[in-house]
């Protein structure tokens, strides 16, 4: 009997840092990649915060050179401000890119990265290793504890003319080095503290029940969701508790691990259009999906939902499968509540007579491809609706 081949990668940057005081290394490993006029993509926040300043003058005691500053990320990036940022990059001569923030600054950094090597418009690039060319060296330095962009080959930015999120998905764009200092999380507030935990947790369940798991990504989502079960009800409940920021830097590095390789399923296909439509907050939305779609999938990973049971430190003895399986979501459930996530959409403003147009771009959407079940549009819209 003949077997059948199958190829499974896995992505990574080539260089992280982790743990307390990382982030000093910066300027080291911006000369360890010979950039003379490094360039940082972040947003506003990061600036009022005084983050931006505060990595400049690493970089500055380093290296000897002021980097040039682009702060026009938007919490959802979009094309425009992808276009932006390459022209301030372009313009300035620099040759190394920075990202600094969570996934919208990573995001809108490996867009200019595309572009500054690739050209073209960043559209151009929606799919899967549509690029040609390596994007300069990139530097990821993570102040969330959530996307893990800072560590794939995902690129999220919105197409202001469609109202969608389009998912570039391309080896080129994983980061040379990343950087992850839980100093540099402290601040977050408890509000982008849970709504960043909870979309590490939905990146470790959706890549454990995804169709091309593997024992590597299995281990990497299991730990996550583990760390996440223990660790995020601490940071949200006191962000200046270190031992639980450090953990769930860990924990949604892991996370990153598991999807960056399975890839995700119906809640980022669904949470992507929430985001495209109504400038929804990604990892709110993903939050409340997550349950609804982990009932949808139920049926056809019944042993995996009951693993991750386990993993969120429920007690399953003397259950059913199906039985466990239910208590995974209704774990979910209960840490969604635990940490603040409002209850359902129709709280973020989204309207019933928008879910057709959604459904059909969701089901679009490349991250649908590895989803457990096959739905069909009205099972999508069905899905909104239960989630409203």
């Amino acid at each position: 009997m003949a077997v059948q081949e199958q190829v499974f990668g896995f992505y990574i940057p080539t260089v992280t840092l982790m743990g307390i005081g990382s982030y000093k290394e910066i300027g080291n490993q911006v000369n360890t990649l010979g950039g003379k006029k490094p360039f940082i993509c972040t947003d506003k926040g990061i600036t009022d915060a005084g983050i931006t300043a505060q990595i400049a003058e690493v970089i500055k005691a380093t290296c000897g050179v002021d980097p040039v500053i682009y702060d026009g990320t938007h919490a959802n990036p979009t094309d425009k401000n992808v276009h932006e940022g390459f022209e301030a990059y372009k313009s300035n001569g620099c040759d190394l890119i920075i990202s600094l923030g969570g996934g919208s600054a990573h995001d809108c950094g490996k867009g200019i990265g595309i572009i500054a090597t690739n050209g073209g418009h960043i559209r151009d690039y929606e799919g899967v290793d549509k690029s040609a060319k390596a994007m300069p060296p990139f530097i990821a330095v993570n102040t969330t504890a959530g996307t893990a962009s800072e560590m794939t080959r995902f690129c999220i930015i919105t197409d202001t003319s469609r109202k969608v999120k389009m998912a570039i998905v391309d080896w080129r764009v994983t980061p040379n080095v990343a950087i992850d200092d839980p100093l540099l999380m402290k601040g977050m507030p408890p509000s982008l503290t849970a709504a960043t935990g909870m979309d590490a947790l939905t990146h470790a369940i959706e890549a454990y029940v995804s169709t091309i798991a593997t024992p590597i990504t299995d281990a990497c989502a299991l730990k996550a969701i583990q760390l996440i079960a223990g660790y995020l009800r601490a940071a949200v409940a006191n962000g200046g508790d270190m031992e639980a920021r450090d953990k769930m830097c860990y924990a949604q590095y892991l996370a990153g691990m598991a999807f960056n390789n399975a890839s995700l399923g119906h809640v980022h296909a669904m949470a992507h259009q929430l985001g495209g439509y109504y400038d929804l907050p990604h990892g709110i939305c993903n939050a409340i999906l997550l349950p609804h779609v982990c009932r949808f999938n139920l049926i056809a990973k019944m042993e995996r939902f009951a693993d991750i049971a386990v993993a969120m430190g429920e007690n399953i003895e003397g259950l059913s499968e199906r039985a466990a399986a239910d208590v995974a979501i209704d774990a979910i459930k209960i840490l969604s509540t635990d940490v603040g996530i409002p209850s359902g959409l129709t709280q973020l403003g989204v309207k019933e007579d928008d879910l057709k147009i959604m459904a059909e771009n969701a089901q679009k959407d490349a991250c649908g491809l590895t989803n457990p079940r096959c739905p069909t549009m009205e099972d999508v819209i069905d899905i909104y609706r239960n989630a409203l």
